[in-house]
């Protein structure tokens, strides 16, 4: 039996229970397309703000609207049947705790996502508490937070002295006592993420945060190679996608123009 048939649909429970138990898997998808594919191998589907540089070509996230969250989330929806599927909560949706409860209800009704991830700081603890109290299973995200960029001087990696790890430890306790069921640690230096997570009871989900995390999460055009303007630090390509990609389309353009396609088994 394959990987694809022998998972069933993923709950917040299960993965709660992946907790030192084995490390959780996530990729983002923003379409039907990748996230069948996608679908049942990685446990976790995040469609998420990220589609506004990957998907979108935008310089940051933070252009990012909650009607495209949606739109690209039904989309994901639509082609993942078995991974649980978690949507950002764009930049301006929750600057009031109930004007996040309000965009979360907005992705409940209009989507079948499980689950919303918010980057907060120790204000949004009353947002998630918010969220929890009206039956939206949240994923904080903490640490680098992409929708901060611009008023912290860009993209820093966080977790370097004391105070700082003290304080996102801190943050995750509040989180966690919140009632979200996970957290998404960003850009946290390798020994303060292990700490991070041992101080917590819920799944700590790294990007860029070593290997002492509960599980990894990856943006799909990273990880296959479709992104070229800059592969970070913290990306492992497991596939030359534009390359191959690249080459599939030379040779169309090719067949096309020296009348090799459409064959006369590919004509009617």
């Amino acid at each position: 039996m394959s990987m694809q048939n022998a998972i069933k649909s993923i709950t917040t429970t299960q993965i709660s229970q992946k907790k030192g138990v084995e490390k959780i898997t996530m990729l983002t998808a923003y379409d039907a397309l990748m996230a069948k594919i996608f679908d049942g191998d990685v446990v976790w589907i995040l469609v998420g703000d990220s589609l506004q540089m990957s998907f979108f070509g935008g310089q940051d996230t933070l252009s990012s609207t909650l009607d495209s969250m949606i739109y690209h989330t039904q989309a994901v929806c639509n082609g993942a049947k078995k991974s649980l599927i978690v949507c950002d909560l764009p930049f301006g949706s929750t600057t009031t705790s109930h004007l996040a409860l309000q965009s979360a209800i907005r992705i409940y009704k209009e989507t079948k996502a499980q689950a919303v991830k918010l980057e907060v700081g120790f204000e949004g603890i009353k947002s998630i508490k918010m969220l929890v109290e009206n039956g939206i299973a949240v994923m904080a995200h903490i640490g680098l937070k992409p929708q901060f960029v611009r008023s912290e001087g860009g993209y820093k990696v966080q977790g370097k002295t004391q105070e700082n790890i003290e304080s996102l430890i801190n943050l995750a306790q509040d989180i966690e006592r919140s009632g979200a069921f996970s957290i998404l640690l960003e850009g946290v230096r390798a020994e303060a993420a292990k700490q991070i997570t041992q101080s917590v009871k819920i799944p700590i989900i790294g990007i860029g945060s070593g290997v002492d995390v509960d599980g990894q999460v990856l943006v799909w055009s990273d990880a296959f190679g479709f992104f070229e303007e800059f592969k970070p630090k913290f990306v492992r390509q497991y596939l030359k996608g534009a390359e191959l990609l690249r080459q599939g389309v030379r040779k169309y353009v090719e067949d096309v123009k020296s009348g090799h396609f459409p064959s006369e088994q590919e004509s009617y």
